[in-house]
């Protein structure tokens, strides 16, 4: 089982020491014997160790900036949600695939933000602006912020918060397993615990650094049966020698490890694989050894939201996947809600 994540390099900000939290975690870091080094932004980090690149981006990875979340203007994050809600940016895991390679671009460092109520606040401004209609935010559209909060527990506080919210409702996705410190967390049905799972394949040479599959399940069934209503996000869907027997594979095992109460109340999002040409060549440098199929001329373009071309699967390959997984979800889970397919 992947180990919870411990950082071996921590960078803090002067003034994320006035927050309790900011004190609380330097505390904790320094009792932990982890070198702590003070910077005045995030912006000015230069000089990590390491000889190279690879080196380099290793190190980053394994780096916690400790600092304030300064811009409290909420991005969108369509399909899923409203609002994200920002309490993190930036991953320990390594997924060949991930968007945020380009979009972290040269800082892949994680950092997490102390300023939460300041945060939380913002998100009930958010909520009045809306009202009376119900209000969903996105905690892991920058992040895998279940990845860190055994550290800092400040999901958990939005959980909470939420918990007591009316019109508004959490959700988050996770490659992790370490859900422990969630479990007795007081969400009253309105945090949607949502875990990404893909065929053992997929997770095997692509996602390194994550909780196996049978770990990520035996958490679903743990978040399962502390109530909280559950959704699995089956992605990057990748076309691999054997694809359609690895998908049913990952079916069969969740289906038979869910609680029968669980599966009244859940959701399933399908997302297919895609790149863009910077991410193409930012993934080549981080995993020089990738067996990520990036080939363009086997692709479909697609005008991307962000003004860039995106490679997707063929229209055939999109209905087979679309067909088949939806199959499965319809054998496996009759009673499921299906959100979207992208």
């Amino acid at each position: 089982m992947v180990k919870p994540f411990v950082p071996e390099l921590v960078y803090v900000e002067p003034k994320a020491l006035e927050y309790s939290l900011g004190k609380e975690l330097i505390s904790k870091f320094e009792k932990m014997g982890i070198e702590i080094r003070e910077t005045t932004s995030h912006n000015h980090i230069r000089n990590l160790p390491g000889e190279n690149h690879f080196q380099q981006y290793r190190v980053a990875k394994s780096t916690l900036v400790v600092g304030l979340r300064k811009t409290l203007k909420f991005d969108t994050s369509k399909p899923s949600a409203e609002y994200a809600i920002p309490l993190a940016t930036g991953c320990m895991g390594h997924c060949h695939y991930c968007y945020l390679q380009t979009t972290m671009g040269s800082k892949p460092y994680i950092r997490t933000y102390v300023n939460v109520e300041e945060v939380l606040e913002k998100a009930e401004q958010y909520m009045q602006e809306r009202a009376p209609e119900i209000t969903r935010f996105e905690a892991s559209c920058t992040s895998d912020i279940v990845g860190i909060d055994h550290l800092t527990h400040s999901l958990k506080r939005a959980i909470e918060y939420f918990g007591e919210s009316d019109l508004g409702r959490l959700r988050f996705v996770t490659k992790f397993a370490h859900v422990d410190h969630l479990l007795d967390a007081k969400h009253n049905g309105r945090t949607r615990f949502r875990f990404s799972i893909n065929a053992d394949y997929v997770i095997k040479y692509f996602e390194p650094g994550t909780s196996k599959l049978d770990d990520r399940l035996e958490a679903a069934r743990k978040v399962a049966e502390a109530g909280y209503p559950l959704g699995f996000i089956v992605a990057p869907i990748y076309l691999h020698e054997g694809w359609k027997e690895g998908y049913k594979v990952m079916f069969e095992k969740l289906e038979a490890l869910l609680p029968r109460h669980a599966t009244k109340d859940l959701t399933f999002e399908f997302i297919q694989h895609r790149f863009t040409k910077p991410a193409k060549k930012t993934i080549e440098k981080n995993y020089p050894m990738t067996k990520l199929e990036l080939d363009e001329a086997k692709r479909k373009p697609k005008w991307g939201k962000y003004g860039i071309w995106k490679y997707v699967y063929t229209n055939e390959e999109q209905e087979d996947m679309k067909q088949t997984l939806g199959d499965y979800l319809n054998y496996y889970f009759p009673e499921a809600k299906f959100e979207y397919f992208t």
